[in-house]
């Protein structure tokens, strides 16, 4: 059942879209604290996006975690790539300036082991799905990127080319 309900979210963009409906009503803290509202930049345009995402882990204060399930041809991975200045909201709280930083793949293969240890019932419900949409036969951490967003609380944290 839950199966059934991600592979249709990921194959619906309207779907897979309407919880920023809720961020951009002041109403994130509905969603709880296991999904994000990450705003970046377009690569090509210089536009400000948006997505919403599962928070993967919060490996250590002030850092939290992401993947991206669809892979490296999500567009909001593309874009962090170029630009690696966002802002992330979370819960009910105020937009923070981050730096998103892709993890090695050795990392990766580490927050993966962490993800299936903390969450085996997730991991069991998106492994069917995420097989479905990504190459099959390679590790997870092969083909789908993680990110960590190291928050800042100002914008004077941020080195000065992220400014």
């Amino acid at each position: 059942m839950v199966r059934e309900g991600l592979r249709t979210v990921l194959h619906s963009p309207r779907l897979a879209r309407s919880p920023l409906w809720f961020y951009e009503h002041g109403l994130g803290g509905l969603l709880g604290s296991q999904l994000l509202r990450l705003e970046h930049r377009g690569r090509i345009s210089g536009q400000p996006r948006a997505a919403v995402l599962e928070v993967f882990d919060r490996p250590r204060p002030g850092v939290v975690r992401v993947a991206s399930g669809l892979g490296p041809r999500s567009q909001w991975f593309r874009n962090i790539v170029a630009e690696p200045r966002v802002r992330v909201t979370s819960g009910w709280g105020a937009p923070q300036l981050a730096l998103a930083r892709v993890l090695d793949q050795r990392e990766a293969e580490q927050a993966f082991q962490t993800y299936r240890q903390r969450h085996p019932w997730r991991w069991a419900a998106l492994q069917g799905t995420l097989a479905e949409r990504l190459e099959t036969g390679r590790p997870p951490h092969e083909v789908m990127p993680v990110v960590d967003l190291e928050l800042l609380h100002t914008e004077e944290e941020a080195p000065p080319r992220y400014r």
